[in-house]
């Protein structure tokens, strides 16, 4: 087995017995590129919060808005960290609709996202697409891939997106550490977006029984004022941080979902000039 590529170690080693956010979320979208495990987490999920479906289609409404938006202040660079299973519309063709010349770089840590990725994912011909097996939790490995490197020009700006991934990363983990080294590479006038799972919405006497899937404490959902501090020296664009299916969502066909059948908060952020 140590003569097999990387990915295909991985899937053997982790295989299909053991639930993948990215997997579970494709099937929580409609997808069928999911295994058992990832499909029974997903229904656990589900039996306590009945709306997880919706969260999902919600969040990538929010990540097309929010690629829009920076497409629409000149953003031509891409850098999308647990980017998950290709769903269309995924964002290089958000952005690339928008300017063909984008560039965009997928990165995620699951051996089946880079495969399906890599045979999915066709970039306009004036554009540029990468895939990066990769974890967010190493950020330094992203960073110095050499794909990455190749694909995006770190000296002008970039829009990182964290969409829907640092729930995954616990405290003891540091991601505000974490955060601040992927900012700390991108040029002033970059953007950050960012969704992430909270329990803000929802009643106390409701919190044992969603955290009760967290088995493994892989899952870390976070206030408003926690993701606010991974935040911190970003300068958010107003609304600030609220709801995903709020987030600059007046164009969507309403009504809009209550914030609590959700429970996403969503933030884009400018990176500063840098102090001389």
């Amino acid at each position: 087995m140590a003569d097999l590529p990387w990915w295909s170690r991985r899937v053997r080693c982790r295989g299909p017995t053991v639930a993948h956010p990215a997997r579970r979320y494709d099937y929580l979208l409609g997808g069928k590129d999911n295994f058992a495990a990832d499909r029974a987490s997903a229904h656990e999920i589900e039996a306590v919060m009945p709306t997880v479906r919706l969260a999902a289609v919600e969040n990538r409404h929010f990540l097309r808005r929010a690629v829009e938006f920076l497409s629409r202040q000149g953003v031509r660079q891409f850098l999308d960290v647990g980017s998950g299973i290709p769903t269309s519309p995924n964002t290089h063709e958000i952005a690339q609709a928008i300017d063909p010349t984008a560039r965009i770089v997928y990165v995620d840590n699951d051996p089946l996202v880079l495969t399906h990725a890599r045979a999915l994912l066709t970039s306009a011909p004036a554009g540029r697409t990468a895939y990066l097996g990769a974890d967010l939790r190493d950020p330094g490995s992203i960073l110095r891939h050499p794909e990455l490197r190749g694909t995006l020009d770190l000296a002008r700006p970039v829009g990182l997106l964290l969409v829907a991934v640092l729930h995954f990363v616990r405290d003891d983990e540091d991601p505000a550490g974490i955060v601040a080294t992927l900012v700390d590479a991108l040029a002033p006038g970059s953007w950050v977006v960012v969704s992430h799972s909270t329990f803000d919405f929802m009643p106390a006497e409701m919190l044992p029984r969603l955290e009760a899937p967290n088995r493994d404490g892989r899952f870390r959902a976070r206030s408003r004022e926690e993701l606010a501090g991974l935040l911190g020296g970003l300068d958010l664009v107003e609304p600030g941080i609220q709801s995903v299916v709020q987030w600059w969502a007046g164009d969507e066909p309403g009504p809009r979902p209550a914030v609590e059948d959700v429970a996403i908060h969503a933030a884009v952020a400018r990176v500063p000039q840098k102090p001389v």
